[in-house]
């Protein structure tokens, strides 16, 4: 017996000499399938996950009694165990489920979120839950992506003191870092591709419906989804494939069309591109050497596949536009975290009980930002319109925007007769700032229309920027995952950037 647990410790030793970082899903499925002792491989890597967390991307682990239990019920799965990182406003099964607020840290899930399902189904063992920006960072003006006051900072694996964008930060920091090889992130506006972009990951945003929102903790309906990232395309596309289909706890499910092929989600071809009219979203006359560098680049990656480039502006949204879009998230994220909070295990049930606990925890929750946003959010629902607004502004009239959104894209798709668009995805990453929080000041970005519109975004990594990584964005209609995840594909071999940090550790 001595023996054999002196075989087993210099095993485990090996394991962490090879290291677990940097890993794809194919070489963990691997490493876990080669090991003698799979419970001891899971409290190896649980162990090295809480010493290298560096980043902090990290807010709970499950135990490895119930990962290996996960494991061994997982049998004739196509990803048995491999690990993989929720964000912290899904809910787990023996996980609190906090959106980041400590007022949360009492919310134990009384099942998994349907996409957790699926992820099991498939064989992915969910290890843990990774650090957002409190409340999806919808709570207050001046934020801080990547600060919660239930899992403090995540930082840029580029540079420390570097912001990582949010919300999604820990779930794209998790992955850069390469503690491990996929995570699941949600996006309302930008939360999957802006941290997907400045720390140099894929993240891929698919059509609202296609991803169940059940067990999510909400900001709107009409917008929000969840969605993988990875450090490669196909790695992003294969969590997607598992976690996408029906569900009868999401309605919005029930719009995937019934011949929706999932397979073709992985299908990917890396000549995809090759005489493919391809629209670039043309920079603006103010553009900054930097962004025309970056353009010049995407556009020789596309014409090095074979693609065909066609210039393209897409229409502009007003003033009043944005007043809408704005005005439907407060709206519905009452709505829906009411409805929430209601069905809960937490003890506060609604916003307004949100908003009172965080001012009498001010000094620990708003220390670097108030809650502005939630408060506004709760004005809006009971019809008393937010400073600075028309009073006429109504959720019906503000329901118009979305449609507004996806008529810009689809008609710019059609009368320029292209496949789909391309543009930068996000200007590189900023000093994290307590005092004035994120700086937005000579920034560029793509993916808003996509968002609002509810319709699909893959961010991939295009190049460095002052050694910071920055994205390229595809964009199409609704329910072309296919279509740009194999664009996203083409473009990655041909740009062969696949980035890693290395920082100075002196």
């Amino acid at each position: 017996m001595r023996i054999k647990a002196i075989f087993l410790f210099f095993l485990v030793l090996s394991i962490k000499a090879s290291d677990y970082q940097n890993k794809s899903i194919y070489e963990l499925q691997e490493l876990i399938e080669a090991s003698d002792n799979k419970k001891l491989f899971i409290d190896d890597y649980l162990s090295y996950l809480e010493t290298n967390d560096v980043v902090n991307s990290i807010n709970s682990l499950h135990s490895s009694n119930e990962l290996y239990k996960s494991y061994v019920y997982s049998r004739r799965t196509p990803w048995r165990g491999v690990p993989i990182f929720i964000k912290d406003n899904i809910d787990s099964y023996g996980l609190a489920n906090t959106a980041g607020s400590l007022l949360m840290s009492d919310n134990l899930p009384r099942d998994d979120a349907q996409l957790v399902k699926n992820l099991k189904k498939a064989g992915f063992l969910v290890v843990g839950k990774t650090n957002l920006s409190e409340w999806a960072n919808f709570r207050g003006q001046g934020s801080v992506s990547g600060w919660s006051s239930f899992g403090g900072q995540t930082l840029n694996p580029y540079n420390l003191e570097y912001n990582p964008c949010g919300s999604s930060s820990g779930s794209a920091a998790v992955v850069a870092e390469g503690l491990a090889p996929v995570s699941i992130g949600t996006e309302t506006n930008g939360s999957i591709t802006c941290p997907a972009s400045m720390n140099g990951v894929v993240g891929i945003k698919p059509t609202v419906g296609l991803v169940s929102r059940d067990g999510i903790i909400p900001i709107s309906a009409t917008q929000d989804t969840a969605g993988p990232m990875a450090r490669t395309v196909l790695e992003a596309a294969e969590v997607l494939k598992a976690i996408s289909g029906r569900d009868p706890k999401d309605p919005a499910t029930r719009n995937i069309p019934r011949n929706y092929n999932y397979d073709t989600l992985i299908d990917l071809d890396k000549n995809y591109l090759k005489d493919k009219r391809i629209g670039v979203i043309v920079l603006g006359n103010n553009a900054s050497a930097t962004e025309i560098e970056l353009d010049k680049k995407v556009r020789e990656n596309i014409a090095t596949a074979g693609g065909e480039i066609i210039d393209i502006t897409l229409d502009a949204f007003t003033d009043d536009d944005w007043s809408k879009a704005l005005f439907l998230l407060f709206y519905e994220f009452n709505n829906g975290l009411n409805e929430y909070l209601k069905q809960s295990n937490s003890e506060h049930k609604s916003i307004d009980d949100i908003i009172e606990n965080n001012l009498k925890r001010r000094d620990e929750i708003l220390k670097y930002f108030g809650q502005e946003l939630m408060i506004e959010s709760s004005k809006a629902a009971k019809g008393k319109i937010y400073e600075g607004e028309k009073s006429e502004l109504i959720y019906a009239d503000a329901n118009a925007v979305t449609l507004k959104a996806q008529s810009i894209i689809d008609k710019t798709l059609k009368d320029n007769s292209i496949d789909l668009f391309v543009g930068l995805t996000r200007n590189p990453a900023w000093k994290i700032d307590y005092e004035n929080g994120d700086n937005f000041s000579n920034s560029w970005g793509n993916g808003s229309l996509s968002a609002i519109a509810g319709y699909p975004h893959i961010t991939i990594p295009l190049s460095y920027v002052d050694g910071l990584p920055v994205g390229v964005s595809f964009m199409a209609s609704s329910w072309e995952e296919s279509k740009i995840i194999n664009a996203a594909f083409a473009f990655e071999y041909v740009n062969n950037f696949i980035p890693r940090p290395i920082r100075d550790t002196k």
